[in-house]
């Protein structure tokens, strides 16, 4: 079987995949992705660069900038593939996460491939996540929202199936292509994220570069890739004032980089990111309040081991892999009453959920987690349940195989058994 995957980054979503197929001998994978990640390699599978030709955003319309940036993405992709097929590689089915541009033309280029998207996200003048900071929107901003769906429209159209993480994300897309979409999500590895089996790790043991946790008894843990407004960034941190004054012995930990991953930036003549915008404006004990910056997987989820209570903030958008990996580990979340979570977390069972809006509401739940350690055990055993029900790998990643092998041998196929 020959199995072209094409994703913008490399391996992103599509790691776990690539992780098992490049280990099957009656397999040739060809990864195709705009960004080359040296240090990232997986056994058996080949990459595939494509380099779009420079875009010139001058002579482009506002509107139509995405889209250019798309088609010449999707030009690039062509000529990858003409390399390809003049080597001799012809798929037998390609998977590809759509909305970049990159598979636009795949069912021009491979016209006998099944084609599988992976969809994320659908742009809506009228969704919870465009109206959800109550601001106006103007009749250019709404119109660069319809165009960024171009893409994913051509895609929706020509694949053969698609898939999205949640049933939430799915609702987001309009109602007559939802039929083509199966919820199913990438899936957690639960033997890794699990919970340390004496409980959690004590925070002397805790080593992370450049962070003194000296006289720590308690840590609050927030892990995001950006610091923003989507993911609720500066809520969270009007909220550690009241947290700090409330518990003496409690330190925080904020695991990320200081970037805006979907956010607007900040005002023009305000500061360059929110983590320096909010600094200017809430005064707390900084030497208690510790930004980690990223951190590889093993650091990480210590953190996470040894977190006493765990937030996660998110506007109705994209579910973060971060808040299923605290929860297979059993952290205790205080997490945001909002959509993507509200399909994951049911409040007081295996999680908290807070007000998104109130720094007061996220404050006083959190040091009521904080003294409520013990008593609240049940709920990250819950969560960790959850994920274990739901979200593992190991039933999660079968799912997509299947509907790679199946697509690709027409439904001949059906055997991954994880």
């Amino acid at each position: 079987m020959r199995v072209l995957i094409a994703h913008n980054n490399f391996p992103a979503q599509f790691r776990h995949i690539a992780e098992f197929l490049g280990h099957r001998k009656d397999t040739q994978v060809v990864f195709a992705t705009k960004t080359l990640r040296r240090e990232w390699h997986i056994p058996g599978i080949t990459k595939a660069v494509f380099t779009p030709a420079k875009a010139d955003t001058e002579q482009v319309h506002p509107l139509a900038r995405t889209v250019d940036v798309n088609i010449r993405d999707g030009a690039a992709m062509i000529k990858l593939c003409q390399e390809l097929k003049r080597r001799g590689f012809i798929p037998d089915v390609i998977l590809g996460h759509s909305g970049w541009g990159q598979t636009l033309f795949l069912r021009d280029v491979f016209p006998d491939a099944p084609l599988i998207s992976y969809f994320e996200w659908y742009y809506n003048a009228d969704s919870p996540e465009t109206l959800f900071d109550g601001k106006p929107r103007s009749d250019l901003r709404l119109a660069q929202l319809r165009t960024r769906n171009t893409p994913i429209l051509h895609d929706l159209v020509s694949c053969d199936m698609g898939i999205t993480p949640t049933a939430w994300q799915r609702e987001q897309f309009p109602q007559e292509f939802q039929s083509k979409i199966t919820p199913i999500h990438d899936g957690i590895n639960t033997k890794y994220f699990a919970p340390l089996p004496d409980g959690p790790l004590p925070i002397s043991e805790l080593n992370l570069p450049n962070t003194d946790l000296t006289g720590a008894k308690e840590l609050v843990t927030y892990c995001s890739r950006g610091m923003e407004p989507y993911r609720g960034f500066p809520q969270f941190y009007e909220s550690l004032p009241a947290i700090l004054d409330a518990r003496p012995d409690c330190h925080v930990l904020i695991v990320g980089e200081d970037r805006i991953c979907y956010s607007p930036h900040p005002q023009e003549g305000q500061c360059q990111s929110y983590v320096e915008l909010m600094k200017s404006k809430v005064d707390l004990d900084e030497s208690r309040v510790h930004f980690t910056g990223p951190l590889p997987y093993g650091k990480y989820k210590q953190v996470l081991h040894a977190s006493s209570a765990h937030v996660y903030l998110t506007w109705p958008f994209v579910l973060s892999w971060s808040m299923l990996e605290a929860m297979s580990c059993g952290c205790l979340l205080v997490a945001s009453d909002t959509e993507p979570v509200r399909e994951v977390i049911r409040d007081n069972e295996n999680g908290l959920l807070v007000d998104f809006h109130s720094p007061e509401n996220i404050a006083a739940t959190t040091i009521d987690a904080l003294k409520r350690q013990e008593e609240l055990t049940p709920i990250r055993q819950n969560a960790r349940q959850t994920i274990l029900d739901t979200y593992c790998l190991t039933k999660c990643l079968p799912v997509h195989l299947n509907f790679l092998i199946q697509a690709a041998t027409n439904g001949q196929e059906n055997f991954v058994n994880l």
